[in-house]
């Protein structure tokens, strides 16, 4: 099993991935863009940064390198794709999900400590959790609010695509809850498989139990049950 942490010009949280996902026993290589997947991969992880500068639009140049071909053929073959903050812009922007993640409400980069609230459950991505647990991940964007047309996120809804909310420490949704104006409080979706999957809070910089905080573990951990599949 070998995650793919694909490396963009501009990333800058793959060594934070490549280092929680080893600590979980996770074998994991940072990939550059254009030197393609490896063969073998069995996951692809899409970190953080700033891909391109964010020119144009937050993870728009970079959903248009040879390599997301590749990724979007894995994860129509199966095979796991998360993508976090950028990764999760890229996402968005490869039509890996549904959406868009634009600037946010308060025009300002924001770096802080949220409270999500787990939608589902029974995903590789969330089955360590509760459905409606509550836990505490960190965010650093200035294109995190979610954007999406009304009718197709009511699809959404109904698909039970929606992963994360933004919400109050006991779970309750409300607008001082969602730091970024996103809407309905949306901080993570589903793509067309539950193994393919964005959110804009990062789990791998609470994955590590000597910084005393690991709430971002069971994301992480969705790669070992989601490859075992593959």
């Amino acid at each position: 099993m070998t995650v793919a942490i694909v490396r963009f010009g501009g990333s800058n949280c793959d060594r934070d991935a490549e280092r929680a996902l080893t600590a979980l026993d996770v074998d994991a290589e940072i990939v550059w863009h254009e030197d393609g997947l490896p063969e073998g991969t069995t996951g692809i992880m899409l970190p953080g940064g700033f891909s391109y500068g964010d020119y144009l639009r937050a993870g728009a140049m970079a959903a248009h390198s040879p390599i997301m071909e590749d990724v979007r053929e894995a994860a129509e073959d199966g095979v796991p794709v998360l993508g976090v903050c950028n990764g999760a812009q890229i996402g968005c922007e490869s039509e890996l999900t549904e959406g868009a993640f634009t600037t946010n409400e308060s025009a300002r980069f924001q770096c802080e400590r949220v409270t999500v609230r787990v939608e589902r459950a029974d995903t590789p991505w969330t089955e360590a959790y509760e459905e409606g647990e509550v836990i505490e991940l960190p965010i650093a964007h200035g294109e995190g609010r979610y954007e999406v047309a009304d009718d197709r996120l009511e699809e959404l809804e109904a698909e039970d695509r929606i992963l994360f909310r933004y919400c109050e420490e006991d779970g309750t949704l409300t607008e001082e809850a969602n730091p970024n104006g996103s809407k309905q409080n949306v901080a993570g979706v589903l793509g067309d498989r539950e193994t393919v999957a964005v959110l804009m809070p990062h789990p791998e910089r609470v994955a590590l139990p000597d910084i005393g905080h690991t709430d971002g573990q069971g994301v992480l951990e969705g790669f070992d049950r989601a490859t075992s599949s593959v």
